[in-house]
Parts: structure tokens; sequence; C-alpha cells
């Protein structure tokens, strides 16, 4: 009896177990894994950062040429997001967003990459990411940078100070330009910090700026358009 009762009890946790893994849409999260893999390997080509060694390695992932890739890559990087726009506007009307319950991670966060490196569709995409992040669908913290990325495109300013930009600058001394990189407007800059903690950032807006090589500096827009 006590081991019939033992048995049971097995069977019961098996079960169990069992039901609780998530059953994936199989099919979807590897297209998704694909359109996540070009939308991430040429700008990781692109990437001042990324060494030799590995510049050759995704020559030979993308079945193409060094070569090819250091006259084209910008050119391909602008390809590649259209041809994946069009994949995700048939994924995202048929199943909505494809958070991690339906695909899993990483490719949870597909979607928001291609709408995010389509500043265009932003305005027409954004509630449906914004969603899927108080779902706990995608991780907040892309959700804020798209709200940084589109409310800067609409010339407002951003909430979170993850956008920056670059101009070129004339030192009126010399005549020699410059690239001139800067971090975005940012509304009640004071409390930007406490708004990036909140959203799931690890870096305060000052250390997201040394990674791009500069040192904050909080700017309006009538500022930065004086800077010539």
């Amino acid at each position: 009896m006590k081991n019939n009762i033992l048995l049971i009890l097995g069977l019961l946790f098996f079960t169990v177990n069992c039901n609780s893994q998530t059953k994936y849409n199989e099919k979807l999260k590897k297209e998704l894994q694909t359109i996540l893999f070009t939308d991430q390997i040429y700008r990781e080509f692109a990437d001042n950062n990324t060494i030799k060694e590995r510049k050759e390695e995704i020559a030979k992932l993308t079945n193409t040429t060094v070569e090819i890739l250091y006259q084209d890559i910008f050119k391909i990087i602008e390809q590649t997001d259209k041809e994946n726009f069009e994949k995700v506007k048939i994924i995202v009307k048929n199943y909505g967003y494809p958070g991690k319950s339906l695909v899993g991670v990483p490719e949870n966060t597909a979607v928001f990459y291609v709408i995010q490196h389509n500043p265009d569709k932003i305005s027409e995409y954004y509630p449906i990411i914004e969603k899927a992040g108080k779902n706990n669908e995608v991780p907040f913290n892309l959700v804020a940078m798209m709200l940084d990325r589109k409310l800067t495109g609409e010339h407002k300013e951003q909430i979170y100070g993850t956008q920056l930009a670059m101009k070129q600058i004339t030192n009126e001394k010399t005549g020699q330009k410059k690239n001139f990189i800067y971090v975005l407007p940012i509304e009640d800059s004071i409390n930007v910090n406490k708004r990036r903690m909140e959203a799931g950032f690890d870096t305060t807006v000052e250390e997201n700026a040394k990674r791009f090589g500069i040192e904050y500096k909080s700017y309006t827009y009538g500022e930065l358009d004086a800077i010539k």
C-alpha cells in the first residue's frame, strides 16, 4: 500500500512538472530567431568595437565576404530592416505581439528590435509593444527605449535618456569640423536616473553616455539648435 501511494505521488509530481513546462509555437520561434539574427548580426559587424576576427566570423555566418560587408554594410542593414519589417507586420497581424509566453526568450525581443529600427513605424506599433511590456511579455526597458525614440522623433523631450544624436560642428577659430555626439533633451532630467532604475536599466544616464565616449550634459532643443 505504501509503495502504491509513493507511485501515485511520483506520477502526480511528474504530471505537474510536464504541465508546467511552457509549450512554445516552435515554427514562429524559429522564424523570429532568424529575424533577430539578421537584425543584430550586421549591426555587430558595423560596431567599431567588434574585433577583426569576429568580423571575419560574421562574414562566414552571413555567407559573404569581409570586403563586401565593409563596402555595403549600411545598405545591407537598411535593406534587411525593410525585409524584416514586412515579416513582422504579418506576424503581429496573426499573433499580436509574440511575447515570451508564446516564443520564449530572446525571441520575444525580435519584433521590438525590428520596429525600433524602422522609426517611421514606431507610432503605429508602440501601443502594442507598450502593452506587451506591461504584461511582462517583453522587458520594460525596451519599451522605455522605444518611447524615447518615439518622442525624440516627434522633437519632444525623452523620458529615460536612451537616445543620442550626432551632428558636425565647425570650430570657429580653425574652421575644422568634428562630430558632436550628445544625449537628446530629457524631460525632468534631474530625476531621469530614478526613472531608469524603475524601468529596469542597469546604468545611469551618465554611464550610458560614457559608453559612447561622451560626458553627459543636459541640453534643450533650443541650445542644440544654437550649436553650429
